[in-house]
């Protein structure tokens, strides 16, 4: 009994230690993960205080050699004096680098003999992240000697140094916890300006923004006299989705064809039915998938069909056809791939049984009769019966044929007989035979068997389609060809699709000769077996992050994952060229002249694209990583090229845009260049960086890095896509990580900004918004993380990416009546209505918008 009783003992504190076990381990790869992010942030810190060093010391030594002719600055009584070296505020014979490292040493020794509770009360991750960040350490080290002096010579004024305005904090009081919170403080300083050859030390206001527990200080303009007097009001502008590049889905459908299992079109050509899939909220709260019911031209939704009926999404939908569409099937995607029938109208579910557990492509209910249909997919192909309120299934008997793995699609024929297309390239002729009662007995029923097997194409058979006149369509997949068959199945014509733009997808008859095709590559075409076919909307198959628009003309170019650049019309809706190059093409900008473009690649090299010719006129590479910003200045002299090895190299530009010479390059960032933004007067720069720094550049001067940044805070920029800066700082939501924003860009009148956030979503803000919390106007559109944004020249349009949607929203800016009197959209006419062309040929291409 007392072993039984302490094995029993021993055995619940194995289950006490196996359950605290996940606890403790993911308590400890917290800490880890903790002590990564202050390594790295220490690092930045480091980097940023030896950058310093090295301009103070470098400043220090040029002005002992001034020119004779040049005034000697006149000093104020508080000015400080620049013989004091930054070495000089370091304790004797102990370097910078020594210095930060004893002291994280002291401090990691100091928090290893605490105990647990007491380091979770005293020391949060925010306290170890902004000791040796908030403020950098050559401040620390500062007032370290300041106050040691004080002691020792009694009291002195002392002067903070432009970089680091805030004085320090004791990490226990400090109030930040979490990525982003709060987002903001407000602090009044000094700071050192050069007025007239002299240096004042003035009273200045400057903002601090935390990232991740890095502190970010921007100072105010001085123009805004009180920043907590500034309102953030919504901005008077809207958005009015325009137009969706490219129109794969929405074209084929508007053309009455089947193209994926979750869509469905009704036989009015009016009502759609759209499955959707389970997800999330943006509260992390589950949301159920059902099927939605709307109509194609005023997109008002009619129904929603079998709301907690479904599990994990709709896979496939149908609408009958024999009844006038009065009844929907759906499949589900649950295990069992349930099978369902509904009255739409009515939102009632007429019956549902289980389907299979293998995977389902398609459903359809046979044309002539609603009580039969036909349901496809891995190795199977199934006849349903619905008799008396109860669905039951036959399966398609393949007999002495060899079963395929894959069924990938079906019709019916004129005839009545099911046709299959399947992985092994096979056209399958199906009916059905007598019930065998001479073998089986009385108890025999009919059966579906395979009639005829047609070899059709090397490869799977993606999509079949029947014609009118009872021929029938077969695309491939590998040997990219359509095939037309007889009634009979006797082969035609044929004809092979370009490579470029992917295999044979689905098929649709215009008018009996001339034909649609839908591609892998995300591709439409037109044409005929006669004429040949020719693109007529073409897109992005991987992701985008590379957008520009042209300087005066209503064109824009993309460029993506799949080595395809793109440009594209705004105002036709069209694409005008694309082409391929040898890697992923990452970021781009025009010329200001409009004639060239260039592209910034995976690999640090980057090419300039004659827009008319598509030839490349100069390619340079900078690096062994990958590019993620290209700007020209605002006359076009110099091109700014920013990197993932954390350089900007800046090239002049000579030849309108074809000759291109290294001018130097910007060195000072401690990680990989995001943003980057020329001033208007085209001297200067301002970038951002991996790790949330703003730091400012000398061009003209010899790509120096702007120690004073205070100095910078009344630039005018030419542009402005940096994320971060005074200007856009209220445009981060509280809580964000540093990643949550991709994108912005400030409309050219100044007047609103446009965001590109990680969760689908573009925003819209008035411009400045330099507070926190301010209002936007907040669109859904794309089904991915949205990559970029860019408004065209004269700000009729903004333009957005998805990522791995692979699609380009061109969005319409409304603006109200005293908005549009002030700041005009354009000279030019406005875009044509979705609903209105002044072509009949085009008007059904309109309406697909």
């Amino acid at each position: 009994m007392v072993f039984a009783v302490s094995s029993l003992a021993g055995f619940h504190g194995a289950v006490l230690i196996s359950a605290e076990f996940p606890d403790r381990l993911s308590l400890m790869e917290v800490r880890l993960q903790a002590q990564e992010d202050e390594i790295t942030l220490l690092k930045s810190s480091l980097a940023d205080a030896l950058r310093k060093l090295r301009l103070h010391d470098h400043t220090s030594e040029s002005s002992t050699q001034t020119d004779p002719w040049t005034p000697e600055p006149t000093r104020t009584p508080l000015a400080p004096s620049k013989s004091l070296c930054l070495e000089d505020a370091l304790p004797e014979g102990v370097s910078l680098m020594e210095e930060a490292l004893n002291k994280l040493h002291q401090e990691t020794q100091e928090e290893e003999s605490t105990n647990e509770e007491e380091r979770e009360k005293d020391r949060s991750w925010r306290s170890l992240v902004e000791d040796p960040i908030q403020p950098t350490t050559i401040r620390t080290l500062q007032q370290q000697h300041s106050k040691s002096s004080e002691e020792s010579q009694g009291s002195a004024p002392q002067t903070p140094t432009s970089s680091s305005p805030a004085p320090p904090k004791e990490p226990s009081s400090s109030p930040h916890s979490g990525p982003l919170s709060p987002i903001m403080e407000s602090e009044k300083i000094l700071c050192v300006q050069t007025v007239d050859h002299t240096e004042l030390i003035l009273p200045c206001h400057s903002i601090k923004m935390f990232i991740r527990g890095r502190p970010i200080t921007m100072y105010v303009p001085s123009n805004i006299q009180n920043y907590d007097d500034l309102r953030m009001d919504l901005p008077s502008e809207k958005l009015d989705l325009d137009w969706v590049y490219p129109l794969s889905i929405i074209l084929l459908y508007y053309y009455f064809i089947y193209l994926f299992i979750f869509l469905a079109i009704h036989p009015d050509k009016v009502l759609i039915a759209s499955g959707q899939t389970a997800g999330v909220d943006k509260d992390g709260k589950p949301l159920q998938p059902f099927v939605h019911i709307w109509d194609s031209t005023t997109l008002v939704t009619l129904q929603q069909i079998g709301l907690g009926t479904f599990e994990r999404g709709v896979g496939s939908v149908a609408f009958s056809n024999a009844d006038a569409g009065a009844f929907l099937c759906v499949i589900d995607d649950s295990n069992e791939h349930m099978l369902s029938l509904w009255d739409w109208n009515k939102n009632t579910k007429v019956v549902e049984v289980k389907s299979t557990n293998e995977a389902v492509f398609a459903v359809e209910f046979n044309p002539a009769d609603t009580n039969n249909i036909i349901t496809c997919g891995k190795s199977h192909v199934y006849f349903w019966t619905l008799s008396a309120g109860t669905l039951t299934k036959k399966q398609g008997i393949f007999g002495k044929y060899k079963k395929p793995k894959f069924i990938m699609c079906f019709v019916f024929s004129l005839t009545g007989d099911v046709l299959t297309g399947d992985s092994e390239g096979n056209i399958l002729t199906w009916g059905k035979s007598a019930a065998d009662i001479k073998t089986l007995g009385k108890g025999a029923k009919e059966t579906f068997q395979i009639m005829k097997q047609t070899r059709a194409h090397e490869g799977s058979v993606f999509t079949l389609c029947v014609l009118q006149g009872g021929a029938l369509l077969s695309g491939g997949g590998k040997d990219r060809r359509i095939i037309r068959w007889s009634a009979d199945l006797a082969p035609e014509r044929e004809c092979e699709i370009p490579e470029k733009f992917g295999a044979v997808r689905t098929i649709a008859d215009v008018d009996g000769e001339e034909l649609l095709v839908g591609t892998t590559r995300n591709a439409i075409l037109r044409g005929s077996f006669s004429d040949g076919f020719v693109a007529i909307v073409q897109g992005h198959v991987d992701e985008m992050w590379g957008l520009a628009t042209h300087p005066f003309q209503n064109i824009f170019l993309t460029c993506g994952n799949d080595k395809q650049v793109c440009l594209w019309n705004a105002e036709e809706h069209t694409l005008g060229w694309c082409t391929t190059l040898e890697e992923s093409g990452l970021c781009a900008d025009f010329s200001p002249n409009g004639a060239v473009v260039s592209v910034g690649l995976w690999t640090g090299r980057w090419v300039v694209l004659d827009l008319q010719t598509r030839e490349v006129v100069s390619d340079l590479i900078d690096g062994n990583e990958q590019l993620s910003v290209m700007r020209y200045s605002p006359d076009g002299s110099f091109l700014a090229v920013g990197s993932h090895d954390n350089l900007i190299y800046i090239y002049s530009v000579t030849e309108g845009g074809r000759r291109y010479t290294r001018f130097g390059k910007c060195t000072g960032h401690s990680s990989f260049i995001t943003h980057l933004d020329w001033s208007k007067d085209g001297k200067y720069i301002m970038s951002n960086s991996g790790d949330y720094e703003i730091l400012y550049w000398d061009v003209a001067g010899g790509c120096k890095l702007l120690r004073n940044r205070y100095e910078s805070k009344d630039r005018e920029w030419a542009s402005y896509t940096c994320v971060l800066g005074f200007h856009v700082m209220g445009v981060w939501l509280e809580g964000s990580d540093g990643t949550d924003i991709n994108a912005l860009c400030r409309s050219h009148s100044e007047r609103i900004v446009a965001v590109a956030d990680d969760f689908c979503k573009v925003h819209l803000f008035q411009y400045p918004c330099p507070k926190p919390k301010a209002p936007s106007h907040r669109y859904e559109g794309h089904g991915s993380h949205v990559t970029n944004v860019r408004f065209t020249h004269c700000d009729s349009h903004l333009l957005s990416l998805g990522g791995k949607d692979t699609c380009i929203l061109q969005w319409r800016v409304k603006r109200s009546g005293a908005a549009e009197k002030e700041h005009p959209t354009s000279s030019l006419p406005p875009p044509t209505s979705l609903n209105s062309s002044s072509e009949p040929g085009k008007q059904k291409e309109k309406e697909m918008g």
